[in-house]
């Protein structure tokens, strides 16, 4: 579901993935609070976080969270 976001936000939202077994990102899994999986991050154009979510989320949840970050 996250990756058919991606593509229908393309050039609108910029999607990041981590890798969160790869020893490269505990830096960046210590800066937003990584507990678990899943676990995503939706941040504005200024760079700060907007929205944060951990566990399951519904295409639905995510898209009024995109449409109120593109205002």
């Amino acid at each position: 579901m996250v990756h058919g976001l991606e593509a229908k936000y393309f050039g609108k939202i910029d999607f990041f993935f981590l890798d969160a077994d790869d020893p490269a990102t505990r830096d960046y899994q210590g800066e937003f609070g990584f507990q678990y999986q899943p676990y995503f991050v939706l941040m504005g154009a200024d760079g700060k976080e907007f929205k944060r979510w951990a566990g399951f989320v519904t295409q639905d949840e995510f898209e009024a969270a995109f449409k109120d970050v593109l205002k």
